[in-house]
């Protein structure tokens, strides 16, 4: 599967020359599927955000608004209750998963309990598109500072592990005081491993393992424990 894992979305010209090389076409040509579920765990979810998102009415985080041939929704708690072989075939159609952000460990749950999980490493060509949470669901671990839901469904920080480093989203956001850099250092350090931190004006594209970040902002990478002992 190919990654574009954002902060906010696809929210400068680089971000979107990225996600356009990944879909090796234009926007307008590829079908979308949106999935929302992560904002229902987050503490301040609610309805209104969901429909805002998947109306494409949330400008300081684009993912619905730019211009998709077709857009869909996909909700993954209501994946159990539906033969597989269907929604299956939904997702296999669509170029692209736009993925909201919110409880990371709440979306990595329902991935596991729907199925997703289990069937993202078949889909080759497909972009993932991830939005804070939704980004950082792919990550092997979202630290003690990023568990929303005390206790966490899975018990501990521990997500899908797609990518082998970690990830601190919206670095120095004006609204979120615990996002500064030294927030963020000392979240790397009980992280252990790889991670990142980036601005919502950064993004991280991944294929086939190959890690580039793409930004308009900034952003600050941390080497694993280990490397830094070497």
């Amino acid at each position: 599967m190919k990654l574009l894992l954002t902060s906010a979305g696809i929210k400068n010209a680089s971000i979107r020359d990225a996600l356009v090389d990944l879909l090796g076409k234009p926007i307008a040509d590829c079908t979308a599927l949106c999935i929302p579920t992560a904002l229902y765990g987050h503490p301040y979810g609610n309805p209104e955000g969901t429909w805002r998102f998947i109306s494409g009415r949330e400008p300081r985080c684009p993912m619905i608004e730019l211009g998709w041939k077709s857009v869909g929704v996909l909700e993954l708690t209501a994946l159990p209750s539906i033969a597989r072989e269907r929604w299956e075939t939904w997702v296999r159609e669509a170029d692209v998963l736009l993925v909201n952000g919110g409880d990371a460990l709440y979306l990595c749950h329902w991935m596991r309990q729907s199925g997703l999980a289990d069937l993202l490493p078949s889909l080759k060509e497909t972009v993932w598109v991830g939005l804070s949470a939704g980004s950082m669901v792919m990550t092997p671990r979202v630290g003690e500072a990023f568990v929303e839901t005390k206790p966490s469904i899975t018990g501990d920080d521990r997500t899908l592990g797609l990518v082998d480093f970690s990830i601190f989203p919206h670095l120095d956001h004006p609204d979120l005081p615990e996002n500064t850099l030294a927030d963020a250092e000392r979240w790397a350090r009980d992280i252990g491993g790889p991670a990142y931190a980036i601005d919502d004006e950064t993004a991280i594209k991944v294929v086939d393992g190959a890690v580039e970040v793409i930004s308009e902002g900034h952003w600050r990478r941390f080497p694993s424990r280990t490397q830094q002992l070497s």
